[in-house]
């Protein structure tokens, strides 16, 4: 099977000031005082990040897109921003039309840093909201305030910047149909290019996961959280928003275009903490804390070798996240004749309720109803392979 040549580079910056009460990534709390101008672990960091990227092989083709996720990448100084950039321009090479996408979050960056990270090529923000009431972003262990998110805002258009996308959460504690459709009307009047709805998870390790149980109060209830994504696909497309994956809704022409790579289950470089890289057909995971990471750089492992089936259902399990869904040409290509019969044999009852479209040359799931039961499809496919 072959693989395509990786042209985009995921780079995690995991530092925050705090971690929220949901958050089970891969972070490191500085507190908040802290950030790439006085932490000397955020700068040993970068230091062991270009190393990094110093020592991964390029395998032919330069770089059309980058993404600075976290933690809170805003944390970075300019300078540090710059440094990593140049180190990926010099290793791999980066095409003049790039999309470089940088998370932020509301607080932690001022006009002149903002200013800096655009000018260094920066060209798409993805700030992280969550919610507008104060209450809730306390309940969830934000730092930011409400000010402070049209105070980031504020910043954003006083930089000219046109391309940034805000981060909304459904199924916080307290939430109710009221609060978000607030949030929704609030995220709409401030017109950004592009908007990510994601769907509370409760992961068991976080202090919301020791705290709370899924659809019992105060979090809202399993019917409750799949109106609000009901509500929020009618709201946001009539709103002019096309809503082009699961959980997120674009401007035409503002698709975030690093995050189709993941979708469309194509290679890409990984680097940092707890990052993962898809190259030559394996995925390669990255130790989620500093110490056992800086380990890993010196000795890289690699993850278990990927079976064809697990290739297969990888490209469905992102590709289906797509509004197009995914070709039935080229997986009949890549995995058979049988593979295919199996997967259509398998869907037949969801596209008896509606949850699912199927063509000649395509699948896709139906939307909101098939975006919403995703999961459900998802595990039937996943135990039909496990079954052969």
């Amino acid at each position: 099977m072959e693989f395509n040549i990786p042209s985009s580079a995921y780079i995690h910056i995991p530092f925050c000031r705090r971690r929220c009460f949901y958050c089970d990534f891969p972070i490191s709390v500085v507190g908040d005082q802290r950030n790439g101008s006085n932490s000397r672990t955020i700068v040993n960091y970068v230091d062991k990040l270009c190393q990094e990227i110093d020592q991964t092989t390029n395998l032919g083709e330069p770089l059309r897109t980058v993404f600075f996720g976290g933690g809170t990448p805003s944390l970075l100084s300019v300078s540090q921003l710059r440094q990593i950039l140049e180190r990926l321009d010099r290793q791999f090479g980066i095409l003049p039309d790039v999309e470089i996408s940088m998370e932020i979050d509301p607080g932690t960056f001022d006009l002149a840093q903002v200013q800096g990270f655009k000018s260094a090529g920066v060209n798409r923000f993805s700030l992280g909201v969550q919610a507008f009431q104060s209450d809730i972003l306390k309940a969830c262990g934000r730092t930011h305030t409400v000010e402070d998110i049209y105070h980031s805002i504020d910043l954003l258009h006083q930089a000219e910047i046109k391309n940034y996308s805000l981060d909304l959460i459904s199924g916080l504690p307290h939430q109710t149909i009221k609060i978000w459709q607030d949030s929704l009307d609030r995220a709409i009047a401030l017109s950004p290019a592009h908007l990510s709805i994601y769907d509370l998870t409760i992961e068991p390790q976080t202090p919301f996961g020791k705290q709370l149980k899924p659809g019992e109060k105060p979090l809202p209830s399993d019917e409750l959280t799949a109106d609000f994504y009901r509500f929020a696909q009618q709201k946001l497309t009539k709103a002019g928003f096309e809503h082009y994956e699961i959980s997120n809704y674009a401007k035409p022409g503002y698709q975030c275009q690093h995050n189709r790579v993941y979708w469309e289950n194509r290679s890409f470089y990984g680097f940092g903490m707890g990052a993962t890289s898809f190259l030559n057909g394996d995925r390669v995971s990255r130790p989620r804390k500093l110490l056992e990471y800086y380990a890993w750089l010196e000795a890289p492992q690699l993850d278990a070798e990927t079976t064809q089936v697990e290739h297969l259902l990888d490209s469905l399990m992102v590709g289906l996240r797509l509004q197009e869904g995914v070709d039935l040409k080229q997986l009949r290509e890549r995995f058979g004749e049988g593979a295919i019969a199996q997967i259509l044999d398998c869907l037949q009852p969801y596209k008896k309720v509606s949850w699912v479209e199927i063509t000649p040359g395509r699948i896709k799931l139906t939307d909101p109803e098939g975006f919403l039961f995703s999961n459900v499809i998802l595990t039937k496919l996943f135990a039909r392979f496990d079954e052969d």
